[in-house]
């Protein structure tokens, strides 16, 4: 037809497809830079365009070439500021309607003009194909409409001055996670100039004058001070309520061309800017604080926002970060590990949540999760949650039942006159303690919360609180070993009531109106009371490993009387005798401590033979026991529940064992 168009080789036979030609020849072949500043004619406005070069172009799809708008995308705006004199025009107005820049067509609303357009370029017979794709567009994140690119003036705080720093100061600081150094580096690095300023109707104004006679703007340190200590004794409202004239120092004129009337900045500071200036308004300013910040707290998504608007402004106005430590948490996602949302339906209310299952549940809830990566919760997963608080709140319900005739500054027993078990008890605390005061400085409160209720389930009702009930119930009230017991119970709750008050705020209160106290201590608030101290002297590694070969025996006895009771030959583990086959180090700790053995594994009576006496059905054990189960001979206490040959030897408890005769 006489037309010649200018496509990239690899395009021309898609391109000459989809404008309907099947005759083409092609006459001659270029570099792309050949065309660089060749001028071409606008198709319905009398206005020339210029050919760049640009490598955001690509050859997956079109033509080569693409119409390029510095007014309305960012890398269009780049490429062509790589040339002079092309012009930044922007046709579209801040409300989407096309401006007197766009001819004919100004006025329109861009989406109905985009038809508009396209009907024009077909009456000049200026088009060539028309075609519909689907590509990646930002939308707006609160409506979920397209958005529209406008390149307009702004107000910008220039930061290669004070990358370096920055990126000095990164290093200097705690970030938890560890990742967080890196990504927040990258980010520093990778960073251009910061556009401080936003077209919105109300913020914190940006304290910029204009002259109003040539457009001069006014920004110096009078003007600055003068704003400052208007914005001390009124607030930031008072821009918006006084004239220019009311603000400026008397006497200011414009130092360009001397006139004296002024207009003030009608745009805002980026509120990135206001909140990352908090370190001055708050650390610099309040009684008791100081700077920089022990920590920052926020979401992973705060690098690019609060955490490193922070940073800019305390590097450019102290030199510093304005903080020590960084902690970043994860997002709130449902069970499925879906992220909340309100248009989804699958968020939780904390309202709710304390409505149904109480504020500690809730708190205990954040503390349980491993905040560094997104947290799930739902109601599954409060259910569980209860359960764990119930059992935390059951051992501290149980203790203080047997505490209630204890006086810790009357009744304690000091630990080197304990029995060995409780002894063991404080041992095994202390190791509580210890790891969950290095949980809370290292801010795992996930490990805070999983130690403790572990520490409950396992080390106390499990074991330690089952083993002394024989002693609580039918010693003598003041005889050493209940005290003993009493103390180290005592002890163990005030501990655990002190670690979980971060978490467990009011059943933590709840607990310590009901316990008894120390002289030392502030009987009404637990929270006013310091937190347990690791002490050494607990510390026993001879006697713990002595409990770590008990406890593996008595594991052994356990599923031993099991299969006894589920054989019909025992009920409780008080109707059974146990006989254990030993040898070695194992056979003489049992031998020594045989004596206490019904104690500890709760049965009427235990006896210690060597390994090479073990009968035929004897069942063998992990540790390389044997055991044997059988029926305990003799009556059944009613006060102990113990069976014993000696019940009915007392005629004045004929009901009763000798022990329970004697205790009484």
């Amino acid at each position: 037809d006489g037309e010649y168009y200018i496509i990239a080789d690899e395009l021309v036979d898609s391109v000459m497809k989809a404008g309907g030609h099947a005759n083409y020849n092609t006459i001659r072949s270029y570099q792309g830079a050949d065309f660089e500043l060749i001028r071409c004619a606008h198709p319905f406005i009398d206005r020339e365009s210029v050919i760049i070069l640009g490598d955001h172009v690509t050859l997956d799809a079109g033509t080569g070439c693409v119409h390029t708008a510095p007014g309305h995308g960012l890398e269009d705006y780049i490429a062509c500021q790589q040339y002079k004199d092309i012009p930044i025009i922007v046709p579209v107005d801040e409300k989407g309607y096309l401006n007197d820049l766009a001819g004919e067509f100004s006025g329109l609303y861009y989406e109905k003009a985009n038809s508009k357009i396209i009907d024009k370029l077909t009456e000049l017979n200026a088009l060539f194909a028309v075609e519909e794709i689907i590509h990646q567009y930002p939308h707006c994140w609160r409506c979920h409409d397209a958005i529209v690119y406008r390149a307009a003036e702004q107000w910008f705080a220039s930061v290669d001055a004070i990358k370096d720093d920055a990126v000095k100061a990164i290093q200097g600081v705690t970030w938890l996670p560890k990742w967080g150094e890196d990504r927040i580096t990258g980010m520093v690095q990778d960073r251009s100039d910061w556009c401080i300023s936003r077209q919105r109707t109300w913020g914190v104004p940006i304290p910029i004058f204009y002259c109003a006679e040539c457009g001069k703007e006014l920004i110096n340190a009078d003007t600055i001070k003068a704003v400052s200590e208007l914005f001390y004794e009124k607030g930031s409202n008072a821009w918006y309520e006084l004239d220019a004239k009311d603000i400026l120092p008397a006497g200011t004129v414009c130092p360009a061309c001397g006139h004296d009337h002024f207009t003030k900045e009608t745009d805002i500071m980026d509120v990135w800017f206001d909140s990352g200036s908090s370190h001055t308004a708050v650390l610099e300013v309040k009684e008791g604080l100081r700077f920089p910040a022990d920590l920052y707290l926020e979401g992973n998504d705060q690098y690019r926002g609060w955490f490193q608007s922070s940073l800019l402004t305390a590097i450019a106005a102290r030199g510093e970060a304005p903080y020590k430590t960084v902690i970043t948490h994860g997002m709130i996602v449902d069970e499925s590990g879906a992220k909340m949302s309100k248009s989804k339906g699958n968020g939780m209310s904390p309202q709710d949540i304390i409505k149904q299952f109480g504020a500690d549940v809730l708190r205990l809830w954040v503390a349980s999760a491993d905040y560094k990566t997104d947290m799930h919760i739902s109601e599954n997963i409060l259910k569980q949650l209860s359960e764990a608080y119930r059992k935390i709140r059951n051992t501290a319900r149980y203790i203080l039942g047997n505490i209630h005739d204890f006086e810790p500054d009357k009744d304690a027993v000091a630990v080197s006159d304990m029995l060995e078990i409780d002894r063991y008890a404080m041992a095994r605390l202390n190791k509580l303690v210890e790891k969950t005061l290095e949980a809370y400085r290292s801010y795992e409160f996930h490990s805070v919360f999983h130690g403790i209720h572990n520490f409950c389930v396992v080390e106390m009702s499990n074991f330690y609180l089952d083993v002394i009930k024989d002693r609580l119930y039918t010693e003598k009230p003041d005889s050493l070993a209940r005290r003993s017991a009493q103390t180290a119970m005592y002890r163990i709750l005030d501990s655990l009531v002190r670690l979980l008050t971060p978490v467990l705020a009011f059943t933590c209160e709840e607990i310590w109106s009901f316990m008894p106290h120390s002289e030392k201590d502030n009987k009404e608030f637990v929270i006013l009371n310091d937190m347990p101290q690791v002490d050494a002297s607990l510390n026993d590694e001879a006697l713990e490993a002595r409990w770590e070969s008990l406890l593996s025996v008595r594991g052994d006895v356990s599923k031993a009387l099991e299969e006894a009771r589920n054989a019909k030959v025992i009920g409780h583990s008080l109707g059974a005798d146990v006989t254990i086959y030993a040898d070695g180090a194992l056979y003489d700790l049992l031998k020594e401590t045989e004596d206490k053995l019904t104690t500890y594994f709760i049965t009427s009576g235990v006896s210690v033979l060597p390994l090479s006496e073990a009968c035929a059905d004897a069942a063998e054990g992990e540790t390389g026991v044997k055991v044997k189960v059988s029926a305990a001979a003799g009556e059944k206490c009613e006060r102990c529940w113990m069976f014993s040959e000696t019940v009915g030897q007392n005629s004045e408890h004929p009901t009763l064992c000798a022990r329970c005769a004697a205790n009484l």
